[in-house]
């Protein structure tokens, strides 16, 4: 089984930053995208942000130049540092991997995190 455990969530001021974290483990072979998604109360989950194998990245527009995604690779993590955040940051935040099982010939499976709430005060 793969599992991805996520951390670093909280409640801050706006303006504040939080750096979220999320650990792939289990049987993987190799991983070629992780990601971030958001969803706030009432709305659509979002893509925050997501960043490939080889390190190319995308950002949502509303959090281009306040977020950066990031990864070890050798630790199976990903990491989404936030500044300058919003109250309308403010959502459940989940982390996403596409992965591939250790000595298997399989496609590439889609894993979520269990979400960690960030919290953004005015």
């Amino acid at each position: 089984q793969v599992q991805l455990v996520e951390s670093g969530g909280g409640l801050v001021q706006a303006g504040g930053s939080l750096r979220l974290s999320c650990a792939a483990s289990g049987s993987i072979s190799s991983i070629n995208v992780m990601g971030w998604y958001r969803q706030a109360p009432g709305s659509q989950r979002e893509l925050v942000a997501f960043i490939t194998n080889g390190l190319s990245t995308n950002y949502a527009d509303s959090v281009k130049g306040r977020f950066t995604i990031s990864r070890d690779n050798a630790k199976n993590t990903v990491y989404l540092q936030m500044n300058s955040l919003k109250p309308e940051d403010t959502a459940v935040y989940y982390c996403n991997a596409k992965v591939k099982a250790l000595y298997g010939l399989g496609p590439f499976q889609g894993y979520w995190g269990q979400g960690t709430q960030v919290t953004v005060s005015s």
